[in-house]
C-alpha cells in the first residue's frame, strides 16, 4: 500500500519505520527542515513505562490549587478564556476519582510496557547509539505525605507486576550518588527498575537513516494545509508542495493533529500543554546524576545524557503560544540547582520549549479513526519518547491486516465517543502473534 505519514518526530518516523518494514510505500510530510525538531528535540529523555500514568488522578483538582499559588509551581494556566483549554480542562477533572485513574493508567502501562519490548528488540535489530542508559528511574520524595501517597501507584505496579525498589534516602544516595550532599532533603524514593533514558533527538535521526534504506520519502520544508475528503474518506493531503494522495494515512503531528483532524469532522480532545527543559555539561561526575530522578515536589524530571544533563518540567496551559519564557526557567533550574548543586555549569543553561500533544485521560489516541483509511498516532503527551515504539507497530498491524499483540480498541478516539468499561488494563497484553 501507499502511504502517507503526517509529522516526523518520534511517533512519524517510529511509525514510517515498522510500516516500511511491512512492505508498504511510505511518504512522511513535515514542515520542519529534518525530523524530530519539535517536541521530540529536547525532551526529558526518559524512557519510563513504570512512570506511565494519567495526570487525572485523585486530588489532583486540591493540588493544582496549591501548585499555582506557589512560587516554583510545575503547573501555569494562561487566564485568557479559550474553549479547547476550557474543555480541556473540564474533561481532565472528570478523569480525577479512583476508578478512572485505575482505568487510564492500566492502559497506558499496557501500552508503555509493549513499546519497552519493541525498543528493546529494535535496538538488537538495529543497534544505534543515542546516549542510552538502562538505569532506573528514581522518584525522590521530600515528604512522608508523598512517601504514604506512593502505596496507590505501588498497588498498581504490583498488579501489572512492574518491577519496583521502595526506598529510603540511603537506598536513593546508594542508586544515585550525587545526591550524597542533600540527604537530608529527601525522605525515601520509588525506583522502577526496568526504565531507560536516551536522546530522543538522537535516536530520531539515526532512524530517519534506516527508513530511507527502507525506502520511505521524507518530504521535509512542507508545510500540510489540509485533509481532503471525497465519499467519507481521505483522497488527498494539500501541502506548500502541492497535493499528495496515498491509500491510507496516519496522522502523528502531535498537538496540531487537532487542527488537522477537525477539517475531516473528527473533533479529537488532543490539547497542547508546554513544557520546558535546560540542558546543561555535566563537570562532575561524582555530583551529577547516572539516570532519570523525578522530582515528586516540582514535577520535574533530571535525566543522565552522556555528559548533559535534561532537566524538564512545567506544564502551560496556553495554546500553541512556542514563545520562550524567561521565568519558566527558574523553576528547571532550581530543581537541579538544588540536588546538584555541583554537578553541571550553570553558564550554559539553554532553553528550550515544546508542546506536549495531552489527552484528557492521559492515554494517546492511537488505531483507528471514524474514517476508514485515517489512523491515528497522537496524543502521547510527556510519554512520546516512552510509547513510541509499540504505538507505531500498532497502526502498522492494522493497516497491514495483521493481528495486534496487544488490545488496543480502548486506545483510539472511538473511547470518547461511547463509555465501554476497559477495566482489564495489562491482562490484555499478552500476544496473539
Amino acid at each position: 500500500m501507499k502511504i502517507i505519514v503526517l509529522g516526523s518526530g518520534i511517533i512519524g518516523t517510529t511509525s514510517a519505520y515498522y510500516l516500511a518494514r511491512q512492505g508498504h510505500q511510505v511518504t512522511v510530510i513535515d514542515r520542519q527542515p529534518g525530523a524530530g525538531l519539535e517536541t521530540s528535540f529536547a525532551n526529558a529523555g526518559q524512557i519510563s513505562p513504570g512512570y506511565a500514568a494519567p495526570w487525572a488522578a485523585p486530588g489532583i483538582p486540591l493540588k493544582a490549587i496549591k501548585w499555582l499559588l506557589s512560587k516554583y509551581s510545575p503547573l501555569i494556566v494562561n487566564p485568557a478564556p479559550e474553549w479547547d483549554k476550557i474543555k480541556f480542562i473540564g474533561r481532565m477533572l472528570a478523569n480525577c476519582n479512583a476508578k478512572s485513574y485505575d482505568t487510564n493508567k492500566g492502559r497506558m502501562l499496557r501500552l508503555a510496557e509493549y513499546s519497552r519490548s519493541s525498543l528493546q528488540q529494535l535496538q538488537q535489530e538495529l543497534g544505534m547509539d543515542y546516549d542510552g542508559r538502562s538505569r532506573g528511574t528514581l522518584q525522590i520524595f521530600r515528604t512522608q505525605g508523598q512517601l504514604q501517597a506512593a502505596a496507590k501507584d505501588i498497588a498498581l505496579l504490583e498488579r501489572y507486576q512492574i518491577p519496583y525498589q521502595l526506598l529510603d534516602a540511603d537506598g536513593c544516595i546508594a542508586v544515585e550518588p550525587g545526591l550524597t550532599a542533600v540527604k537530608h532533603k529527601i525522605v525515601g524514593g520509588l525506583r522502577l527498575t526496568l526504565d531507560q533514558t536516551g536522546d530522543c533527538f538522537k535516536f530520531t535521526e539515526q532512524l530517519v537513516d534506516r527508513c530511507n534504506q527502507l525506502g520511505v520519502d521524507f518530504r521535509f520544508n512542507t508545510a500540510i494545509h489540509s485533509l481532503n475528503l471525497d465519499h467519507g474518506q481521505i483522497s488527498s493531503v494539500t501541502t506548500s508542495a502541492g497535493e499528495f494522495t496515498a491509500d491510507a494515512y496516519v496522522m502523528a503531528l502531535g498537538s496540531y493533529s487537532t487542527r488537522l483532524l477537525k477539517q475531516a469532522g473528527i473533533n479529537s480532545p488532543v490539547y497542547p500543554v508546554k513544557g520546558y527543559s535546560i540542558t546543561l555539561p555535566v563537570i562532575n561526575e561524582q555530583a551529577a546524576p547516572v539516570s532519570t530522578i523525578m522530582d515528586e515536589t516540582y514535577k520535574v524530571a533530571l535525566t543522565r545524557l552522556g555528559d548533559r544533563i535534561r532537566v524538564a518540567g512545567t506544564a502551560e496551559l496556553t495554546g500553541y503560544d512556542l514563545s520562550l519564557k524567561p521565568q519558566r526557567r527558574a523553576t528547571v533550574r532550581h530543581v537541579v540547582a538544588d540536588l546538584f548543586p555541583d554537578g553541571v555549569d550553570f553558564s550554559e543553561d539553554n532553553l528550550w520549549t515544546g508542546l506536549r500533544p495531552m489527552t484528557p485521560d492521559g492515554t494517546p489516541l492511537v488505531g483507528k479513526s471514524k474514517i476508514d483509511n485515517l489512523f491515528l498516532n497522537t496524543g502521547h503527551g510527556t510519554l512520546g519518547w516512552t510509547m513510541s515504539f509499540g504505538s507505531a507497530r500498532l497502526p502498522a498491524d492494522i493497516i497491514s491486516d495483521k493481528p495486534t499483540d496487544i488490545e488496543c480498541a480502548d486506545l483510539s478516539i472511538q473511547r470518547y465517543h461511547r463509555s465501554p468499561d476497559y477495566s482489564h488494563g495489562l491482562e490484555g497484553a499478552v500476544s496473539r502473534g
